[in-house]
């Protein structure tokens, strides 16, 4: 059954009795590709921890399916000086990801090993297994940071402004590589981003968030709607 793999309805988040985003509807499909966009301070970072669990809501409900709480969503948080400097190999980076599979057992699995490698390959990072995280580039870091992340899960990826600090190529490389794995590996993909320009090209669906949704639908009708038009400021 085609179900949502996580689901809001009517959905509120905040701190200490005020809510910073407000009833919030919204499902993400298998095969999705589901951008937040927004101005500074209209709740999107709210809403996403929201999304990972990491807040409850004050009012609405969320649903998840079953595999998700299990495993955790693979999450992509935004980079940290301190986390591009995580003295750690690649190999042990991305094999981190299955920490949410295996609770408490003091060692991964063979199988949570393969999946680590697997990952890796899908990701083109396998040739670095032994690097020092901390010396690979902008580019090779996130491509790491991906396969850690669908360790922990194949179905819904959630990325935190993924292209912050990186070049204009490496960017590129990543919106390459995120839509392959949604396109081809059919992982649902949430992204929370300022580049308007190339998500408007990248994704099928768009929420656009001031504390409450302003928009919420496919990109050709987001292009076209007030609100789209507006921020988009004239992109093609």
């Amino acid at each position: 059954m085609n179900q949502p793999l996580l689901k809001c309805e009517h959905v509120d988040f905040g701190y200490e009795n005020y809510d910073v985003v407000k009833d919030v509807s919204m499902e993400i499909m298998p095969g999705d590709y589901l951008c937040i966009v927004g101005e500074n301070g209209s709740g999107k970072s709210t809403l996403m921890k929201g999304l990972l669990g990491l807040l409850k809501p004050t009012g609405g409900t969320i649903t998840v399916i079953d595999e998700l709480k299990k495993s955790g969503i693979g999450y992509l948080p935004q980079q940290t000086p301190a986390q591009k400097d995580f003295p750690a190999t690649v190999e042990e980076v991305v094999i981190s990801g299955c920490l949410g599979k295996r609770g408490n057992r003091p060692f991964y699995t063979q199988a949570e090993k393969r999946i680590a490698a697997v990952n890796m390959e899908k990701l083109g990072v396998s040739g670095l297994a032994k690097s020092c995280y901390r010396d690979l580039s902008g580019g090779q870091k996130q491509r790491t940071l991906i396969a850690r992340a669908l360790c922990a899960t194949d179905k819904l990826l959630i990325l935190d402004e993924p292209i912050t600090g990186l070049d204009p190529s490496t960017t590129q490389d990543f919106y390459h590589v995120i839509r392959s794995l949604n396109r081809r590996e059919h992982v649902a993909v949430l992204m929370v981003s300022h580049d308007v320009q190339n998500i408007v090209t990248q994704a099928n669906k768009i929420l656009h968030l001031q504390q409450t949704v302003q928009f919420y639908g496919p990109v050709d009708e987001y292009r076209n709607s007030a609100c789209g038009k507006k921020f988009l400021g004239g992109v093609d």
